[in-house]
C-alpha cells in the first residue's frame, strides 16, 4: 500500500510532462460538445464465397457533429496507404488530429477506414494479396526522412515528434497503427470510388479530403459525382501522372518504373472531353527537362489536351509540403489538372512560411498549423 502514492505520483509526472506517447496531453483546449456521434458503413455488395454469402466493399465511418455546426457541408477524410482512420483522430504522441480541429471550426466530421482496412473488414477471397507495412519504409518516407536522403528535400525534414526510428517510444506509437492494405492499386482505387460514393447518397454533399494513396479516389469520385463533391482538400495526392516514380537517393536521384496511373491521376477510368474509350487513347510526353534540379520531369498530355470537365466543379486545394517525397513531383500533378482544364489552388507550405513537415504532416507537430491554413482557404472557397 505504501508504493500506491508514489506510483500516482510517478505516472502524473510522466503526464504532465507529455512523455507517455499515445495519451491526451493538457493543451487547455476548451472541451468539444457534440450533438451527436456514432458510426455507419458503406457500399458493400454481397457474394457466394465457398458456397456462403460474404459481404465486400463496404467501407467503415465514424462521424461527429459538433453541437455548434456552422458549416453546411461536413469533411469527409480518407486515409492513406498503409494507414487508417486513426491518421486524423489524434497524433502519435497524444496531441489533438485534424478531426477535432474541424469540429471546433465547426465542421461535421466523418473519418473513414478504407474497405479491406481497419474497422471494415479484409475479405482474402476477394480482395486478393495484401501489402504489408515494413519499418524500414516508413522510417525512410515518413518519419525520418532527413537521416536517409533518398530525395533532395529531404533533409529539410525536423516536424516528426521524436528521432522517427523505432524504439522510440512516438514512431513505435505509429508503427503500431499501421495496416496491411489491398495490394490491387485499381481494385483499391474502384472499391474505394464506390464506397465513398455510396457514403455521400447517405450524407449528402461533402468536402473530401484525401491524402497520399487516396488522392486518386478524390478525383473518382468528383468525376463520378460533381453533384456531391463541394470541394477537395488534396493534401500531397499519389502521383506523379502515368507513372511511378522511383526515389534513389543522390546523384542520380529519380527514375521512373511502372506506368500505374493509365489514366493520368488513376489507375482506373475517368471522364475526359473528347471522350477516351482506353487509356491508350491519352497521348502522353515527358518534358526533356525538369523545372528545376530537385524536381522530376513530368509526364503530361500532347496538346491539345483531353480535358477533366467534372473537376472543373469544385474548388480543389492541392498541399504540398516542404520535405515530402511528394515536394519532388506534386507540380506535375498541379501541371497535369491545369493542362486538362482544372485549376487547383496549389499551396506549397514553406512558401507561406510553414517548415520542415514530411509526406505525414497530420501527424507533425505544427499538424494545427496546417489544419488552419485548410480551414482559411475553405472560408473564402465556400464562403
Amino acid at each position: 500500500m505504501k508504493r500506491l502514492p508514489l506510483l500516482a505520483s510517478l505516472l502524473g509526472v510522466a503526464l504532465f510532462a507529455g512523455a507517455v506517447p499515445g495519451t491526451p496531453q493538457d493543451n487547455k483546449a476548451a472541451p468539444l460538445s457534440l450533438q451527436r456521434e456514432g458510426y455507419l458503413f458503406a457500399g458493400g455488395k454481397y457474394s457466394a464465397v465457398d458456397g456462403q454469402q460474404v459481404m465486400s466493399g463496404q467501407l467503415y465511418a465514424e462521424f461527429q457533429i459538433p453541437a455548434h455546426q456552422t458549416h453546411r457541408f461536413p469533411v469527409v477524410m480518407i486515409h492513406g496507404g498503409g494507414q487508417s482512420g486513426t491518421n486524423f483522430t489524434q497524433t502519435p504522441d497524444g496531441r489533438e488530429g485534424w478531426a477535432e480541429f474541424f469540429l471546433r471550426k465547426g465542421y461535421a466530421v466523418y473519418v473513414v477506414d478504407q474497405p479491406g482496412r481497419g474497422k471494415a473488414a479484409y475479405q482474402s477471397e476477394l480482395y486478393g494479396p495484401l501489402v504489408k507495412p515494413d519499418v524500414k519504409n516508413i522510417e525512410q518516407r515518413f518519419t525520418a526522412a532527413e537521416k536517409f536522403n533518398l530525395w533532395p528535400q529531404a533533409h529539410l525534414h525536423t516536424q516528426w515528434p521524436g528521432t522517427g526510428l523505432a524504439g522510440d517510444p512516438v514512431f513505435d506509437q505509429f508503427y503500431a497503427s499501421q495496416l496491411p492494405g489491398i495490394a490491387d492499386f485499381a481494385l483499391v482505387q474502384s472499391l474505394n470510388r464506390d464506397g465513398l460514393v455510396a457514403l455521400l447518397e447517405k450524407i449528402g454533399p461533402a468536402i473530401l479530403l484525401t491524402h497520399s494513396q487516396s488522392g486518386p479516389f478524390g478525383w473518382l469520385v468528383a468525376d463520378a459525382r460533381p453533384d456531391l463533391v463541394k470541394a477537395i482538400l488534396a493534401v500531397e495526392p499519389n502521383g506523379p501522372p502515368f507513372y511511378d516514380l522511383q526515389l534513389v537517393g543522390a546523384p542520380d536521384w529519380f527514375h521512373y518504373g511502372t506506368k500505374i496511373r493509365p489514366w493520368g491521376a488513376t489507375a482506373v477510368p475517368l471522364h475526359y472531353s473528347p471522350a477516351a474509350a482506353n487509356a491508350d487513347d491519352l497521348a502522353i510526353v515527358q518534358q526533356e527537362q525538369s523545372d528545376a534540379p530537385e524536381f522530376a520531369r513530368c509526364w503530361l498530355q500532347k496538346e491539345p489536351a483531353r480535358q477533366l470537365p467534372n473537376l472543373q466543379k469544385m474548388p480543389i486545394l492541392l498541399l504540398t509540403s516542404e520535405s515530402s517525397f511528394r515536394a519532388v513531383d506534386d507540380h506535375c500533378t498541379a501541371k497535369y489538372l491545369n493542362q486538362a482544364g482544372v485549376h487547383p489552388t496549389w499551396t506549397k507550405l514553406a512558401e507561406i512560411g510553414i517548415h520542415g513537415n514530411g509526406h505525414m504532416m497530420m501527424l507533425e507537430k505544427n499538424n494545427l498549423a496546417i489544419a488552419e491554413v485548410m480551414s482559411r482557404w475553405l472560408e473564402k472557397a465556400l464562403p
